[in-house]
């Protein structure tokens, strides 16, 4: 069927501004979202975090909507970021730890295709309190991880009360008990970090974090931001080049989670939805 050539010319002229959009209004089954990842379709596999029922939902951004939603016979404890590998496989995060107090910090292994799972456990080599008794030094949650070559690597996130030191932990991506590497950690100032997300080369790692605080001891404070890792040595990424970009604000920041990426210099971050801050998806071009 031949299209009208005037309906022809308005889908020309609008299906880029809809490819474009800088902002994406998630459904309220995503209230929560903490992870994403996107695929080689397009489709996002996103999930919340805890408290909320064991489910992936893929999401197509293009059109607005869940096209699918599974519900897995794991338990979500703390989920709390999602990544995949060349093959597809998913890794789903279940290692938050805000009371630095857990000892089955774990990593589901997922394959959509055949629905088989597995598990990868693991510990911080640095840890020997559960919790540390001074709570400037809970630096034992993770929120941020990616997939590079055959190991998965972790971001960690500093309490609200410590000195915003992120650490940079190794693992195999393969089933089994391990204790992680710790391999690098750097001063990330006034921010904790809540997502990654790496470019396929390795070239570029992304990074979200927020701060809400109070300065001078009683005016309210808060930050968010996306932060890029470039050219850095083979898999040590906190080495690479830093750039800062402020992400867009609701009166106070918004608690973004999740970070992914959409094409060359172009991400999508996801905020959780707060009050009078909706639920959303966020197009961000790095900057140059």
């Amino acid at each position: 069927m031949r299209l009208p050539p005037t309906l022809l010319l308005l889908l020309l002229l609008t299906a880029p501004a809809f490819a474009q959009k800088k902002r994406i209004k998630l459904p309220e089954e995503l209230k929560e979202v903490s992870g994403m990842v996107r695929m080689s379709d397009g489709i996002l596999w996103m999930h919340n975090d805890s408290r909320n029922p064991s489910i992936l939902f893929r999401f197509d951004p293009i059109n607005d909507l869940i096209v699918e939603k599974r519900t897995l016979p794991i338990p979500n404890r703390d989920w709390e970021d999602i990544t995949t590998d060349p093959f597809g496989k998913l890794y789903i995060g279940d290692f938050g730890n805000n009371g630095n107090a857990r000892k089955n910090l774990r990593i589901y292994t997922y394959q959509p295709a055949d629905q088989a799972f597995d598990s990868i456990l693991f510990t911080y080599p640095d840890q020997k309190a559960f919790p540390p008794s001074d709570e400037r030094d809970w630096n034992f949650n993770c929120e941020a991880m990616v997939f590079w070559k055959d190991s998965l690597h972790l971001f960690s996130k500093n309490a609200f009360k410590g000195n915003f030191v992120c650490k940079h932990y190794v693992l195999p991506a393969k089933p089994g008990s391990y204790n992680a590497l710790l391999r690098d950690s750097m001063v990330i100032p006034k921010h904790v970090i809540t997502g990654a997300a790496l470019i396929a080369d390795g070239q570029t790692l992304a990074l979200t974090g927020y701060v809400i605080g109070k300065k001078w001891g009683f005016i309210p404070i808060s930050k968010a931001s996306i932060m890029f890792f470039s050219d850095a040595p083979e898999g040590h990424f906190l080495k690479g080049k830093f750039q800062k970009q402020k992400l867009p604000k609701c009166f106070v920041a918004r608690q973004y989670e999740s970070v992914t990426l959409v094409e060359e210099g172009v991400w999508f971050v996801a905020n959780e939805g707060r009050g009078p801050q909706r639920q959303s998806l966020w197009r961000v071009s790095k900057k140059r």
